[in-house]
Parts: C-alpha cells; structure tokens; sequence
C-alpha cells in the first residue's frame, strides 16, 4: 500500500510539472539564447546551432554548423533530462564544448524555455495545439 502511495505521488507530481509548463513564458527566457541560437521556419545556424528538433536529435548533428570536437563526440541525445543538466552548466556537462553560456539556474525557467522549445519541429514548424 505505501508503495502504492508514493508511486501516485509521484505520477500527480509529474503531472504538475508538466500542466506548469508555460512556452509563453519560455518565449521570454529564450530571448537570451537568442543572441546565439534561432527557431522557427526561417531559424538559420548563428554563433549556435539551429534549435528546431532539439529533442530526440543527437548532439553535434546540425548539418552546417561546425560543432566542437566534444559535443560532436558526445553521445548524448537531446530529451528533456539531459536538456535541462546541459542547460545548467553547458561546460559541466560537455567539457570541450564551444557554448560559452555560464547556464540558467531556476528550475521554472528551464522548465518554460523546454516548454517553448518543444514546440519547433525539425523545420521550424511549431506544433499545433
């Protein structure tokens, strides 16, 4: 029975996670990615990759941009959880990577910018809701 319990605990936390995620808000927070990275239709590779498609896309695959020797060699493939630990401190999890980005700490705003992200699709197209 208490097995029982925490595992809906933690379903119902999920779930309350995921209903806080705001892409409006998430907008906002990639305005300082913007500097480096674009999306949508017309997204082009900048200082960083394009980010449509970032989630189920391996890393260092963006076909024009000339990754570092370290994200291409990663392994990693982009979801949410590695997404987020990246985020926090882009050198801690790739050492060796070209991102100079010193990471977003607040755990609200990683959630909303994944929120908006999640939205592009591989050609820029944002999903229909």
């Amino acid at each position: 029975m208490r097995s029982f319990v925490l595992s809906a605990a933690l379903v119902l936390l999920g779930l309350n996670q995921a209903q806080a995620q705001d892409a409006a808000a998430g907008e906002k927070v990639f305005a300082q990615c913007r500097a480096c990275h674009q999306v949508g239709e017309n997204a082009k590779n900048a200082v960083g990759p394009v980010l449509n498609g970032l989630f189920g896309r391996p890393a260092g695959t963006v076909e024009g941009y000339n990754y570092s020797p370290a994200n291409k060699n990663s392994g990693i493939t982009w979801d949410e959880a590695v997404f987020r630990e990246y985020i926090q401190n882009p050198r801690a999890k790739i050492p060796g990577t070209k991102m100079v980005y010193a990471g977003l700490k607040d755990e609200q705003r990683i959630t909303d910018l994944v929120a908006y992200l999640k939205q592009f699709n591989a050609q820029g197209q944002k999903a229909t809701q």
